[in-house]
């Protein structure tokens, strides 16, 4: 390993649907986690290690699985367990390896597309299957970065992209159509496969989200990066007030 080159760690979840408010509406923000994949790669997308785990107290859960919107792939979970190809395992343990990982290699960095609904779901599984004993899945000190942020200031200023979405209507539905920013889309673009069809299981979007993150970085260019903003000691989330020093999940 070296220690000269910077690392970063990409994450991907696939989760239960949460639960139903008291409104009757599904809330996603409290979706479980029952697949975890990640990757640790240099910012010229050398990967240095892959892992894929299955959270044993979510996915052994029948009534909670079957929330999944991706149920369907259960079989394939467990078919892909018994290859060894995934890691069945609780989610402490995972937790705990994430952890050992990330600081054997040093990363000051961690990304995801879409990277609040990730930070989210792992926070929530963590306060749920420790009763909030344990809070905050990514320690203070790494950075969280959004792809997703990423892509929209990236390819948003490319009118090939803009054509990419036009020819093929990867347009959103509002007054005033706007391109799309799926990871799904993105790497059909970049790849060139525009009948590639995103795998929706954790190691598997990490992989192309990987790439998606290299492609960004070869730009060279002024791009929104991180989650979270910070200012004057506080942290800063969208739609969220801010905390003093990290900040806080509705429990």
């Amino acid at each position: 390993m070296n220690k000269r080159k910077k690392y970063l760690i990409g994450i991907d979840t696939e989760t239960t649907n949460g639960f139903i408010d008291e409104n009757g509406k599904l809330d996603l923000s409290n979706s479980l986690v029952y697949d975890i994949g990640y990757q640790i790669i240099d910012k010229k997308g050398k990967v240095y290690l892959s892992r894929s785990f299955v959270v044993a107290e979510i996915f052994l859960d029948e009534e909670l699985m079957a929330s999944a919107y991706f149920k369907d792939k259960i079989p394939q979970y467990w078919e892909d367990i018994r290859k060894g190809k995934r890691q069945l395992k609780t989610f402490l343990n995972i937790y705990y390896q994430f952890l050992r990982d990330r600081k054997k290699y040093n990363c000051s960095v961690c990304f995801a597309h879409n990277a609040y609904f990730d930070y989210n779901a792992l926070n929530v599984t963590l306060r749920y299957l420790t009763g909030s004993k344990k809070r905050f899945f990514f320690p203070y000190s790494l950075e969280l970065w959004d792809t997703l942020k990423m892509s929209r200031d990236i390819f948003g200023n490319r009118k090939g992209y803009t054509l990419f979405c036009d020819r093929n209507n990867y347009k959103t539905k509002h007054k005033t159509p706007q391109n799309r920013y799926t990871a799904e889309i993105l790497y059909r673009y970049i790849s060139g496969n525009n009948d590639f069809t995103e795998s929706h299981t954790g190691l598997e979007d990490v992989k192309i989200e990987s790439e998606i993150l290299v492609e960004c970085l070869k730009a060279k260019k002024k791009m929104r990066k991180t989650l979270f903003k910070k200012k004057e000691g506080f942290f800063f989330c969208v739609n969220r007030g801010p905390d003093k020093g990290m900040p806080l999940l509705n429990n």
